[in-house]
């Protein structure tokens, strides 16, 4: 069978196929009104996903046209495994059910271990693995419930090494990786996917403020980190689970 191609205002082309790749497909995502949240979410809008937004705030700002009819939840803090309960079970209640979540909520803090507070590692630790740990447990009844469920982490490329001033973000990345292969294992045999992207700097603007000599055309941008998580929603990564993919552009 051959598709017709069609070119996206990047430049890309992409078949009808893998436009229309999540269908119907109800995708939560945390850490939702972010810019990493929303270039995800409209990515997935485009493939045809029903997207459901999570954020911590009540203030969500102006969503892009492909989210006007987003399922919004707010003021929602994941680390609180009540309130992320109380999250899906509003998503399921509103849209009818859930295939799929992608843990985006997470947060950043350079600083060095000598000069540091031990309590910046549990702050870490919170926000960057308790809330995807509160969200994917949460939501394991609706993903388990029909075939094919999914769900993906956005870790970092520092999980695998850490560098200077980062032991406490690495650390908390590095232990999201193990609690995707964790829970890949377990759901394995209940047709759920676990995986993760570790991306290295996403192209933002905190991170060009943060960073403005860098050379911004060899970060990741949003949306095409979106593209991979977008794959790993899709029936053509059906084979694989528990995996932690680098997504690092030219970095």
């Amino acid at each position: 069978m051959f598709w017709r191609h069609r070119t996206e205002s990047n430049g890309i082309e992409r078949s009808e196929q893998a436009m229309n790749s999540l269908e119907g497909k109800i995708v939560a995502i945390t850490g939702g009104f972010g810019s990493l949240g929303l270039g995800t979410a409209r990515v997935l809008a485009e493939r045809g996903a029903r997207i459901a937004l999570i954020g911590r705030s009540d203030k969500t700002g102006t969503l892009p046209a492909p989210l006007a009819d987003a399922c919004i939840v707010t003021g929602i803090d994941l680390a609180d495994a009540l309130a992320a309960q109380r999250a899906i079970d509003t998503i399921v209640q509103r849209t009818g059910g859930l295939h799929a979540l992608v843990n985006v909520a997470g947060a950043f803090s350079w600083e060095t271990i000598g000069d540091g507070s031990v309590d910046t590692w549990q702050s870490m630790f919170d926000v960057n693995v308790k809330t995807a740990l509160n969200a994917s447990k949460a939501a394991l009844g609706p993903l388990s419930a029909g075939a094919g469920g999914r769900i993906v982490n956005v870790g970092a490329l520092a999980a695998l090494k850490a560098g200077a001033g980062m032991g406490a973000y690495a650390a908390s990345k590095a232990a999201l990786m193990r609690l995707t292969e964790a829970l890949a294992e377990e759901l394995k045999d209940k047709g759920v996917t676990v995986n993760a992207v570790l991306p290295s700097i996403i192209d933002t603007a905190p991170n060009r403020r943060d960073m403005p000599d860098a050379d911004f055309a060899r970060w990741v941008k949003p949306e095409e980190l979106g593209a991979v998580i977008a794959f790993l929603l899709s029936p053509d990564a059906q084979c694989i689970t528990g995996a932690s993919i680098p997504v690092t552009g030219r970095v």
